[in-house]
């Protein structure tokens, strides 16, 4: 099968190495007593509503328009945004334009062995998820029957996957200034029994989805926002939980995603920042080759004449 080169392609026969620890055959009971220390903290030290340090870049990827890279430790995703190109194998003509994403995990990015070129059902579910999250900041009246290509790569995942990639997504379509009504942001948390993790690693997101207690409230919910307009933009929701818990999370999502817009805005106003100082900078070059041909113009004339005398 041919290599995709718009992303990073893997080797096919890798394996996390988590698969090979003792952590991968425990119990739901034993990972349960694992999640929480003595004092209250999590495994990786963090308090219950402490999200994890987020690294962001712009302009990753050299052969895209616009893209991004987000780190929140365990956590890496890529996302790449191209140049609109025409809505292929399409009889009429679109009055609105269209959003293409894609997901895909690197084959060495989760504890269980993946395909490398063929999609599974997980990387699916977060295409369709993206571009519902997506969908409603982009200005797609903007270009009819035009489409905007949007690619996530997860190279390593450790929780909290489609909400980096929402992030990442929002980052990179601004540095391709592509026409958006606002720039989204977006939070997970996962719920067990009266435990809220906020920005969960992949074993509380597993333990959440997986809890045999029908009796509880247990799963995982990511939010996507509109910080500027808030907005919400899209809600998802994996598990059992009541209508109380639902309100609960959401004022706290709202306050996560309200907490990663400066560090978007930050990225995008330093980018502005160096490409008007590097105008600046190629403005006084060209006025500089200007200043020399023309005294190298000068020069010739005056040669010319001297040698006409």
């Amino acid at each position: 099968m041919p290599l995709d080169y718009k992303r990073f392609n893997g080797p096919e026969d890798s394996v996390s190495y988590k698969r090979f620890t003792a952590d991968y055959l425990k119990s739901y009971d034993e990972l349960h007593s694992e999640l929480i220390d003595e004092t209250g903290h999590r495994k990786d030290g963090r308090a219950m509503d402490e999200a994890r340090p987020m690294y962001v870049r712009g302009n990753f990827v050299s052969q895209a328009k616009g893209s991004s890279y987000i780190e929140m430790r365990g956590t890496k995703v890529v996302c790449s945004v191209f140049d609109p190109r025409e809505i292929v194998h399409q009889n009429e003509f679109s009055t609105v334009g269209l959003l293409f994403c894609e997901v895909k995990f690197a084959p060495f990015a989760c504890k269980r062995q993946r395909q490398s070129h063929v999609p599974d059902s997980e990387e699916k579910a977060l295409s369709v998820a993206l571009r519902k999250a997506v969908g409603p900041t982009v200005c797609c009246q903007l270009f009819a029957n035009f489409q905007i290509d949007i690619f996530v790569y997860i190279i390593e995942s450790d929780g909290s996957c489609l909400a980096a990639a929402i992030t990442a997504a929002g980052l990179a379509l601004a540095n391709a200034a592509v026409p958006m009504f606002d720039v989204v942001t977006a939070s997970s948390v996962a719920i067990i029994g009266d435990k809220i993790f906020i920005d969960p690693t992949e074993d509380e997101e597993h333990l959440a989805m997986i809890s045999p207690d029908t009796n509880t409230n247990h799963g995982v919910i990511t939010m996507a926002r509109l910080n500027g307009l808030m907005q919400i933009a899209d809600f998802r929701q994996i598990g059992s939980l009541d209508i109380e818990c639902i309100l609960k999370v959401t004022d706290i999502l709202e306050q996560e995603c309200q907490k990663v817009f400066p560090k978007i805005q930050k990225t995008l106003v330093g980018y502005v920042k160096n490409g008007i100082m590097e105008q600046k900078r190629l403005s006084e070059e060209g006025k500089a080759r200007e200043a020399k041909l023309k005294d190298k113009m000068l020069e010739w004339r005056s040669s010319i004449v001297n040698n006409s005398v």
